[in-house]
């Protein structure tokens, strides 16, 4: 059956190809996707699935479902397609979008025979306020049996760990005065920045060697003669464990507060971006689909790596069996997020990824939807994990 599978992507190869380049060439920045959201769910449309979107209050987001005559397992692929500032796809959301889509479509054609059902969901701004955070906090995910997403990479690689991130800005509130004629009457927030950091920078000593801590000063003052009355540090706060993050946050907080208290300063914390768990790879379903990708491509696939970035998808490895391995790309020298990976997207190498990846998620879909053994190891392994 999974012959059909690879007649099926021949059928709309061309298709996704012409959409994944479209969106090279208009990249959209997160939450402002909605010339890619149309792209592919029109797409999608064309095949039966039944469109859903605006989820979580979320416009450019969309589940788009397709149910087979007889019941079964439900196999959900993730879909992004934000881009980033200057640089459009340097992440290759272009791909990442379309071979989700095309992964669920060629899946679609066998599920009435083989029973269950085929969803793929459009999460928005993974790069920033990732959809996946509050779609796994309200129930999205809820009847879904397995989740999948497809990372392009200068390698292929077995979908591995991440940091889970915090990210938190601290905004003092002091008071200006002249810095020189009168400064027994200011309140100098910018102080309070300097003793923040200064805080943190004891604390590094005693953290985890897991544990990254880095921060800005997104405002500081306009003169040096006039007392800042406003001063903002932005932190990111990374960890291996949800739990471990947590810990370190309270600490960072409390040296903020600390900051606040020693020059008086009023203090307003807040998160600047979603909070991302760290990923929880479901070891079951990620050597499934490892062995389906080495089946295709003649690339190797390495082992799984540790990665000191963040993703939202870690936040859906929580609440559903998960897997968000990497496919190379033919350049091991290629860096994400450079103009160079996005050019590398609209390769011929771009759009080998592109059909390999769409094929190998599909046939571990199949996979899932097929062997109730495979399903039952994939199931007793998150119930362990959680």
């Amino acid at each position: 059956m999974k012959d059909t599978l690879k007649h099926e992507v021949e059928k709309i190869k061309s298709r996704l190809w012409e959409i994944s380049n479209q969106m090279y060439r208009n990249p959209e920045l997160g939450d402002k996707e909605f010339e890619s959201m149309l792209l592919l769910t029109d797409l999608l449309s064309e095949h039966d699935f039944k469109i859903e979107t605006g989820l979580v209050d979320r416009p450019t987001s969309f589940k788009a479902e397709f149910k087979g005559d007889k019941a079964g397992p439900v196999i959900a692929f993730l879909a992004e397609y934000d881009a980033l500032p200057e640089i459009g796809h340097g992440c290759g959301h272009n791909l990442i979008g379309t071979m989700g889509v095309g992964a669920g479509i060629i899946l679609s054609k066998l599920v009435s025979e083989a029973g269950g059902s085929v969803v793929v969901f459009g999460t928005p701004a993974e790069e920033t306020n990732g959809a996946k955070v509050p779609m796994s906090q309200e129930g999205v995910f809820e009847n879904v049996d397995v989740a999948m997403i497809l990372h392009p990479n200068n390698e292929s690689v077995e979908s591995g760990t991440t940091l889970a991130v915090d990210a938190l800005q601290f905004k003092y509130i002091g008071k200006a005065s002249h810095a020189a004629a009168a400064p027994e009457q200011g309140i100098n927030a910018l102080d309070s920045v300097i003793q923040l950091f200064n805080g943190i920078n004891a604390l590094r000593e005693h953290l985890p060697t897991d544990v990254r801590v880095h921060g800005i000063i997104s405002e500081g003052g306009q003169a040096p003669n006039i007392v800042p009355h406003l001063a903002i540090a932005q932190f990111y706060i990374r960890a291996k464990q949800r739990s471990t993050l947590d810990e370190v946050s309270k600490k960072i907080i409390n040296i903020a507060n600390g900051a606040a208290l020693m020059t008086g300063s009023q203090l307003e914390i807040s998160n600047y971006q979603i909070s991302y768990d760290n990923m929880v790879t479901n070891q079951s379903l990620s050597k499934a689909f490892t062995k389906n990708l080495q089946e295709i491509t003649v690339q190797p696939v390495l082992a799984a790596e540790h990665s000191n970035g963040s993703i939202d998808m870690g936040n859906v490895s929580r609440v559903v069996p998960a897997i968000h391995p990497f496919i190379g790309l033919g350049d091991t020298e290629l860096v994400l997020h450079t103009q160079e990976f996005a050019d590398r997207t609209v390769s011929e190498e771009g759009r080998k990824a592109l059909v390999n990846g769409a094929l190998a998620l599909a046939a571990t879909g199949y996979d899932v939807l097929t062997d109730p053994n495979l399903l039952e190891n994939i199931k007793e392994e998150f119930r362990r994990s959680k």
